[in-house]
């Protein structure tokens, strides 16, 4: 019962955060201009440092070698969660504009913006390191299939396959991406940077949680909750994103041997919400960006409910 009621704490204090966000939406001081410079911010500057400082913090250069079952895990979780949301849009028979977006919704989970300042509420810094690692295979999935069939559903097979072509390349320009392996590759060479550029970082990386939570709090805030309705479709992606992902996780991270922290940590993952990425590349590609925009806010509060359920049972 610790970890119930540890994940309600948690999640009364992400809600409270979040809804500081859709004040201040609400109060004018937070608009699209704000919006952008916490994103800007936040993905570009405070999350790559906090990749450096949370995994140079927290974990040994014998735990990161012996982390490959935890990279196998990340890659085939998100890769089923894919496969089996794509079978299943097949069978609701959704449109193309929505098929896109629901798959990527079922698929991908909100790894940056809400995964950081769950792990951190719920396991402390030292559940950082697993979360980078199930970040980083995310982002692959994200830079990759999410934006293929986010430029299949609005109808744009040549920017899909020129998008596809410079994956890799786009990639490995992402800051949280380039932060990740500069951190792997300090702790493998055995690197400590100064005591005072750590200090800094930490006073930097602190700044992740609240800028996230208020900025999806401002997401609820614009798409407006008198617009949250179940169009079709969404309550099978709900179920699959905050239900069904987070037992096929339990179930690979017992086939491949992932325990204590880590297995629990990715669980978490598995079971956020939406990525908040979805919604702008279905507006960027032509796909339907509002089905995007209202399945990624149910989740987000659909998230409230169940994850401390998850947090009862891995506990």
């Amino acid at each position: 019962m610790a970890g119930f009621f540890n994940a309600i704490s948690a999640v009364l204090v992400i809600f409270m955060i979040m809804a500081l966000g859709w004040v201040l939406g609400r109060l004018g001081w937070l608009t699209a201009a704000e919006k952008k410079f916490i994103s800007k911010y936040v993905v570009n500057i405070a999350v790559p440092i906090n990749c450096v400082t949370g995994v140079l913090g927290n974990m040994s250069r014998e735990e990161l070698l012996a982390s490959g079952n935890q990279a196998l895990a990340a890659f085939v979780v998100v890769g089923l969660g894919l496969v089996f949301s794509a079978a299943v849009g097949k069978m609701l028979r959704l449109p193309r504009s929505r098929w896109g977006p629901f798959v990527v919704m079922g698929g991908v989970s909100n790894t940056m913006m809400i995964g950081i300042p769950v792990v951190e509420q719920l396991f402390g810094p030292a559940g950082l390191p697993s979360l980078m690692v199930y970040y980083l295979f995310s982002t692959i999935y994200t830079q990759t299939v999410a934006v293929m069939l986010c430029a299949h559903a609005g109808g744009q097979e040549s920017a899909e396959k020129l998008q596809i072509g410079s994956a890799v390349r786009e990639l490995f320009k992402k800051p949280p991406v380039l932060g990740i392996i500069t951190a792997f590759s300090l702790l493998l060479l055995g690197v400590q940077p100064p005591a005072m550029l750590m200090s800094a970082g930490k006073y930097v990386a602190n700044t992740v949680t609240p800028l996230a939570l208020i900025y999806s709090g401002f997401i609820l805030y614009e798409v407006g909750v008198k617009n949250l309705r179940l169009l079709p479709g969404l309550p099978a992606m709900l179920v699959i994103r905050l239900v069904l992902a987070p037992v096929m996780c339990w179930g690979i991270c017992l086939l491949l041997g992932v325990t204590g922290l880590a297995r629990d940590v990715f669980i978490v993952m598995a079971a956020l919400p939406v990525m908040s990425q979805v919604p702008v590349l279905c507006g960027v590609y032509g796909a339907d960006e509002k089905y995007a925009a209202i399945g990624a806010s149910l989740s987000m509060l659909g998230m409230f409910v169940t994850l401390p359920v998850i947090m009862l049972l891995i506990g």
